[in-house]
């Protein structure tokens, strides 16, 4: 996915028009096929026909990078791998954490050419000579858990299965406490609070809905947040997420009637729109290891991990 602002030249002008000059190599076809399947995003919200822009638009293009660029796919990945890599938060011989930016998937897609987390480590570890692909004693670098493709913030990836092994026990038994920083519409009452409610997830439709009460289907999800930064239109929360269900911080604080800014599936599309944000304002901005017994990893017991100066581009 790629996602581009219309400038003040092409106000007004036809999405297909300005698409087209902006990918050179970007056959006509591609672009009707595009909006044929709603593949392309305009502010957050699918087209289907060719649409005038507007100056300040934000196009979200799900288009293979192969056809606009006009290039294979290991240029691509190579090319945006060295890009959008960043110096790791944390690193040593068992664990590798890094603050992933909004908007890059966290694992492989077979449908895109675009650079995954997993890509762009796999580069970095390779390129540092501690992977090697097809070592027959070799151990891929892989996720510990995940975070949704708009959401930035701290990914834990194992570079030995035993550290694997142990961070994913210690993620099932809480014991890596995970909090995250948002902006929300409005500001809840009471300014601290946890919250307990149920969740039943729709897997063909990829969203999740709450209930006050267990039905069939439905789990446990626990919330905690807590009011950092409060303001009439729009406030800033440090939020806990204990338990770690699909979606669960932005359909709880959705049901509480303060979804997260720029959240395209929960939010408030008239607010979304105003800020001119094109991803959920959401940032898993600290870990901490909360060990019992690390085994190998004990090393990192009482470890906290925090993201500093956490920038969503939205003032209020």
């Amino acid at each position: 996915m790629v996602s581009i602002t219309v400038p003040p030249k092409y106000h007004n002008k036809k999405m297909d028009r300005f698409l087209l000059d902006h990918f050179e190599k970007l056959p006509r076809s591609a672009v009707f096929k595009a909006l044929r399947n709603k593949d392309i995003r305009v502010n957050g919200k699918k087209v289907s026909e060719n649409i005038s822009v507007q100056t300040g638009d934000v196009l979200d293009v799900y288009i293979k990078d192969d056809v606009l660029y006009g290039i294979d796919r290991g240029t691509v990945l190579l090319s945006a791998c060295r890009q959008k890599n960043r110096p790791p938060v944390y690193e040593d011989h068992n664990l590798l954490l890094v603050n992933k930016n909004p908007g890059i998937p966290v694992h492989n897609t077979s449908d895109t050419n675009e650079a995954s987390l997993i890509d762009m480590v796999t580069l970095y570890l390779q390129e540092k000579g501690e992977y090697i692909p097809g070592k027959a004693d070799g151990f891929a670098p892989t996720l510990c858990h995940r975070l949704d493709r708009n959401t930035g913030g701290i990914v834990i990836i194992a570079k030995t299965q035993q550290a694997l092994d142990i961070m994913l026990d210690k993620i099932k038994n809480h014991e890596v406490k995970k909090f995250y920083q948002c902006i929300v519409a409005g500001c809840p009452q009471p300014l601290q609070a946890e919250l307990r409610h149920y969740l039943f997830k729709d897997s063909r439709k990829s969203q999740v809905y709450i209930s006050e009460t267990r039905k069939p289907g439905y789990v446990e999800i626990v919330t905690r947040y807590r009011v950092l930064e409060a303001g009439e239109e729009m406030s800033r929360l440090e939020v806990e997420l204990v338990t770690g269900r699909t979606h669960q911080i932005r359909a709880h604080l959705a049901y509480i009637d303060h979804p997260i800014v720029g959240d395209g599936k929960y939010g408030v599309n008239k607010l979304n729109r105003k800020v001119k944000v094109n991803h959920q304002a959401l940032w898993a901005y600290k870990l901490v290891f909360d060990f019992t017994d690390g085994g190998v990893l004990d090393y990192l017991k009482g470890k906290v991990f925090e993201i500093k100066n956490i920038d969503f581009k939205i003032l209020f």
